[in-house]
């Protein structure tokens, strides 16, 4: 059975920039990763101890979710980053119990992942560290 090893709230924000220095300047987080390095960034992350928080521009979101294509960041709401160590095993084990949303794939950034849908309409993504 795979163990679930974190769960990081996963932000779809309409302004990467704007939310990461509100994280920031307001809330005293650090700044983690950005993609890209500089500004306009389509992810970023803020980090305060153990608690990490992921931001994703809503328009680069869409591409990897198509079927969520129509919201906006206020109608996207929020979802969870949840890193697991044996995401294949997972993925085999709810493959045709859940609402796949995004395939099994690894990604640029070192990651292999997928995403599912809850019966609530939450996005859940699993991923582990490749």
């Amino acid at each position: 059975m795979p163990q679930f090893l974190k769960n990081t709230p996963n932000l779809f924000v309409a302004d990467v920039s704007r939310s990461l220095a509100f994280y920031v300047d307001v809330l005293g987080f650090t700044r983690g990763l950005s993609v890209p390095d500089e500004p306009p960034f389509v992810f970023a992350s803020a980090v305060s101890g153990t608690v990490e928080i992921f931001f994703n521009d809503t328009a680069a979101a869409l591409k990897d979710h198509p079927g969520y294509a129509g919201r906006t960041a206020a109608t996207f709401g929020n979802s969870m980053f949840i890193e697991v160590d044996a995401v294949d095993e997972l993925h085999d084990r709810i493959t045709g119990r859940a609402k796949i949303v995004m395939p099994l794939v690894t990604q640029w950034y070192g990651m292999r992942e997928f995403a599912i849908e809850d019966p609530d309409g939450f996005l859940i993504t699993f991923a582990q560290r490749v």
